[in-house]
């Protein structure tokens, strides 16, 4: 079993930053990648940024492509979600979450194994 602990989420002015961390305990040896998905108000989960965990390979959102950077320290065992130039419609609900070896694409929420309980962002106007 793996655990997922976020952090790092609150309240941002439109324009500010935050930056969420995610910590891994447990059976990571067969993760593959983590991710952060999130969640607005009245809309479903949608994938945001994911990195591989040995190569550090990177996907993202258009949404969030070059406001956003995901990173990981192996040494931690510890994800982090750096968000810059923040937005209203980034208010949601962010999770963290895990992906095992051979389940498939970073960006399809179905594949991950594990997740975090969430931490809630909100941008004010």
């Amino acid at each position: 079993q793996v655990q997922l602990a976020e952090s790092g989420g609150g309240l941002a002015q439109a324009g500010g930053s935050l930056r969420l961390s995610c910590a891994a305990s447990g059976r990571t040896s067969s993760t593959y990648a983590m991710g952060w998905f999130r969640r607005a108000p009245g809309k479903e989960r949608e994938f945001v940024a994911a990195v591989s965990w040995s190569v550090g390979s990177t996907d993202y959102t258009a949404s969030v492509k070059g406001r956003f950077t995901i990173s990981r320290d192996k040494s931690k065992n510890t994800i982090f979600l750096l968000m810059n130039s923040l937005k209203p419609e980034d208010t949601a609900v962010y999770y963290c979450a895990g992906l095992k070896i051979g389940r498939g694409s970073m960006r399809n929420e179905a594949n991950y194994d594990y997740w975090g309980q969430g931490t809630q962002v909100t941008v004010s106007s």
